[in-house]
């Protein structure tokens, strides 16, 4: 078995992560397209097809007319359950690839069956860092906008150290502050150029979809989400080992022991 190993300490390379994370993906393209389309694609799908009645009812609303309180309560509702449901969804999604990343840079086949346990397994824990990210950055970010990044660049790591280390919800967060301390800069440019392209590719969908409209665009939309999850999970999943190597110069072997 050969062991893969992504850069040397005290230094973490943009370009390093970039070459790591669409190797993985080209590893286990069945793999990681498989759970993508299930934790995120098809969610998608589903909810979006749910909630597409009350977004076409307040797109075509008339302004002249009362708003029935009961359905604005009932629209209000269905938005709530979508989100909360496509964020756990995220987070299984995250926490299976950090699995699959970690098992294919160790040289070893990373099972569909394996990453979905281990998913499922923590999935509590990492509800519980998402929640507590999600309301820690939010309000920095309220206040002052920049520090609402750096928080949320900071606690980044959570996740992945939750899978790998098991140091709980709180001892995850506080780990990954100390892994991410003074490389937050890299890591805002390399989630900033996956969020651009992102965005680009969502955009250049949506306009080409919005001739056919219905189910294409509902699949269309549903398909790019998928892609676009998978490649910003896995690339979290490398920064994650880039950082432990860079800081401590940890190799796959030694991440990969807490899974023996």
């Amino acid at each position: 078995m050969t062991t893969a190993t992504l850069g040397r300490p005290g230094r973490f390379e943009i370009g390093r992560v970039f070459n790591s994370t669409f190797g993985v993906i080209g590893r286990n393209i069945g793999l990681c397209v498989g759970l993508a389309l299930l934790f995120s694609g098809l969610p998608a799908l589903i909810i979006r097809l749910w909630t597409q009645p009350q977004i076409d009812a307040m797109l075509h609303h008339d302004p002249g007319t009362m708003v029935d309180p009961s359905a604005a309560l009932r629209n209000s509702y269905v938005t709530i359950v979508a989100s909360l449901l496509s964020f756990i969804c995220a987070l299984l999604l995250q926490s299976a690839l950090v699995r699959a990343t970690i098992e294919d840079l160790n040289g070893k086949q990373p099972s569909f069956g394996d990453c979905i346990q281990i998913a499922v397994r923590f999935i509590l824990p990492t509800l519980a860092i998402g929640l507590l990210v999600a309301l820690g950055a939010g309000l920095a970010a309220i206040a002052l906008f920049v520090p609402g990044i750096i928080l949320w660049l900071g606690w980044s790591m959570s996740v992945p150290v939750l899978i790998q280390e098991r140091q709980g919800v709180f001892g995850s967060m506080s780990r990954s502050r100390a892994l991410t301390k003074g490389s937050r800069w890299s890591l805002f440019g390399l989630f900033l150029i996956l969020l651009i392209v992102a965005w680009v590719i969502q955009w250049g969908m949506l306009l080409l979809l919005v001739f056919f409209g219905g189910i294409v665009a509902v699949a269309g939309a549903a398909l790019v989400q998928t892609v676009v999850s998978m490649v910003l999970s896995i690339a979290t999943a490398v920064s994650y080992v880039e950082l432990r190597q860079a800081k401590e110069g940890a190799s796959i072997d030694e991440l990969a022991r807490i899974f023996s």
